[in-house]
């Protein structure tokens, strides 16, 4: 069955300890960075980055929140990015773990256009073009292990297990955080293998914490269709 990670925002206490596991399993270089007056560092994912944590002030209703995403790859459980692809040797999605991986097959693709069609704007390519993101620690799922970033997290803030059953515990933690955040939701949790809850609405964390259908889904299909029906228009474009 395929596997999930539950993220409780409201317990993530930005400790940062997920992003750096996940530099540490995957073997991946820090970098350089400035001062941006923000605790939030790197400033985006990239191809070295596979998680980061969103850190965000805001005033709601007139308090202020320190808020806290610790963002990464979404494992769509139809993925936009693979669809797009449409070739498995440079994206799949393992049906037993859920995890939606890149090869390094993926410096073929268009890597704009994966990067677009995704619905959280996740992927970044390097400098060959090849295409990066969380892979779900798959590796040591496969081996029994807990993602690197759910092993390390001290606060409990993210959890780990089958689809359904960390449905059920979002759910159902989501119904003890209403009594005091009566706008808490759950972020697209039929679509992903990566649930957040979160206090507030989801503008409030980062542009991406919700699917952006018009430049996402959507624009995937339309993508889809085109690459559809290329052979067809360079058959043409061949005759005339």
């Amino acid at each position: 069955m395929s596997k999930a990670i539950f993220v409780d925002t409201t317990t993530c206490t930005a400790c940062r300890g997920c992003q750096i596991a996940c530099k540490q399993w995957h073997g991946l270089p820090a970098e350089q960075t400035t001062n941006r007056g923000t605790f939030e560092n790197p400033a985006d994912l990239s191809f070295n980055t596979y998680k980061i944590v969103r850190m965000r002030e805001e005033v709601i209703d007139g308090k202020l929140n320190w808020l806290f995403f610790p963002e990464q790859c979404r494992h769509c459980l139809e993925p936009p990015c693979r669809d797009i692809a449409q070739d498995e040797s440079s994206i799949f999605r393992d049906e037993r773990t859920g995890a939606v991986i890149f090869t390094a097959n993926s410096k073929s693709l268009n890597a704009q256009e994966i990067t677009e069609a995704c619905p959280y704007n996740i992927p970044r390519a390097g400098e060959d073009g090849t295409l990066a993101k969380c892979d779900l620690c798959n590796d040591r799922v496969e081996n029994g292990l807990l993602p690197a970033c759910v092993q390390t997290c001290p606060t409990g803030a993210m959890s780990f297990g089958d689809l359904e059953e960390m449905r059920d515990k979002a759910k159902k933690r989501l119904e003890v955080v209403k009594q005091k955040y009566p706008k808490a939701m759950l972020l697209d949790a039929d679509d992903v293998s990566v649930i957040y809850l979160v206090a507030y609405e989801p503008k409030y964390y980062h542009e991406f914490a919700v699917a952006s259908r018009s430049t996402g889904y959507d624009m995937t299909r339309k993508m889809a269709l085109r690459k559809m029906f290329r052979p067809l228009a360079n058959i043409m474009s061949s005759l005339t």
